[in-house]
């Protein structure tokens, strides 16, 4: 009689959370946990227009956008209906198959809302499909080896010349959304070409240092291209920051 005890209480543990439960509502829970992951990755404290944060759902996995609210972040918010999916096994502890809902839930995105709080409700999905959107504007990009090339080299107890630096940048004809920055430190030149993505909070930049008997060429770390962090100036060409620990 004792070999049987183990394998039932086993099968009791394993079933004792979805007794009174019917499949459907277990699925629809799991569509409106993929919900809330979902506005975990959209969660963000900046001010972005309400098309933005519908896009940055839609860009996710398993969420399908059918409803955007609202003109921005700020004040009032953004209120999204996003649909998901959810599954659950069709039949019990001996279940073989399972079913698939789809659940539409309304959640709210402000620059004050809190982390995992959403107001998430489930609503009747809207009718129609979900909403599309155009691609993310590009960045132009920073032509690194082209600028590695172009920039002087200065021998050994020389002095770097800026007015020979900002010609070999200007004979590269950069998209003029990169912005350029020099400036000069006794015998030594910086450089730093600066782009900030659409909707990025990290800048996208290439610094360059020519110095008597070496000119380098690097991308700072992320860390240091965040907005207010000063890795992206002519300022930490001359004069690196140490790298984040």
């Amino acid at each position: 009689m004792r070999r049987y005890v183990i394998p039932l209480v086993v099968l009791l543990a394993a079933g004792c959370g979805q007794v009174g439960r019917s499949p459907e509502k277990i699925a629809a829970a799991d569509a409106r946990k993929a919900a809330e992951r979902a506005g975990d990755r959209v969660h963000d404290s900046r001010v972005r227009p309400a098309r933005d944060v519908g896009h940055r759902a839609a860009d996710l996995d398993g969420v399908e956008v059918m409803r955007v609210t609202g003109v921005s972040t700020a004040g009032d918010g953004v209120r999204l209906v996003l649909r998901t999916s959810g599954t659950a096994p069709d039949g019990g502890w001996f279940a073989t198959s399972t079913i698939t809902v789809r659940r539409c839930f309304e959640m709210r995105f402000s620059t004050t809302t809190e982390w995992q709080h959403y107001g998430t409700r489930q609503v009747a999905c809207p009718s129609g499909g979900p909403l599309t959107f155009k691609p993310w504007p590009k960045a132009p990009e920073i032509p690194f080896e082209r600028l590695r090339k172009a920039l002087p080299r200065v021998p050994k107890g020389g002095g770097a010349d800026e007015a020979k630096v900002r010609a070999a940048v200007a004979s590269l004809r950069l998209d003029p959304a990169i912005r350029r920055e020099f400036a000069t430190e006794g015998d030594v030149v910086g450089v730093a070409l600066i782009v900030r993505p659409y909707g990025s909070d990290a800048f996208d930049c290439v610094l360059a240092r020519v110095a008597p008997g070496r000119t380098s060429v690097w991308t700072p770390p992320r860390m240091q291209r965040m907005a207010g962090e000063g890795g992206c100036s002519a300022g930490n060409a001359v004069d690196p920051l140490p790298p984040p620990h």
